[in-house]
């Protein structure tokens, strides 16, 4: 199943707009992160906080779900890593996406440690845009019709 990911800041009672508007990028601050998924989300959760994967995956259901044609699913990042996120610093930040790199889930599919980087410096930087606006992290995927 193919899907399109994007990580938005918004506010927080915007997430039903967010959630149901079709192109996100085009009124909120964020980025497209291609494979980004609620899984890669959780591993990522796990690396910073110290969760379990399982503890970590229960904090990722989503808070809202636009079905039909347009199938959306709009995930909320939990505080705890917003707030790891917003104040990594970038030594930590190479070291984060060194792990990342190596976890299964990226290194299964022989994703570039390069591009891990790249996403993690875009969510960092995202974060600390969100927090100095006091706004939230969503993560918006859409699923895409063959």
């Amino acid at each position: 199943m193919e899907f399109l990911t994007c990580v938005v800041a918004a506010e927080e009672d915007e997430y039903p707009e967010v959630a149901v508007s079709g192109a996100p990028l085009k009124q909120w601050s964020g980025f497209e992160a291609p494979g980004l998924d609620t899984t890669r989300i959780a591993a990522l959760h796990s690396l910073l906080t110290g969760d379990s994967l399982h503890e970590a995956l229960d904090r990722y259901e989503p808070v809202f779900v636009a079905e039909g044609e347009d199938e959306t699913l709009l995930l909320r990042i939990d505080p705890e890593l917003f707030d790891a996120l917003a104040t990594l610093d970038d030594e930590a930040l190479e070291d984060l996406a060194g792990e990342l790199a190596a976890n299964e889930l990226y290194e299964d599919e022989g994703v570039d440690p390069e591009e891990v980087l790249a996403y993690l410096t875009a969510m960092v930087e995202l974060a600390q845009l969100a927090e100095s606006q006091d706004q939230t992290l969503f993560v918006w995927i859409k699923l895409l019709q063959d």
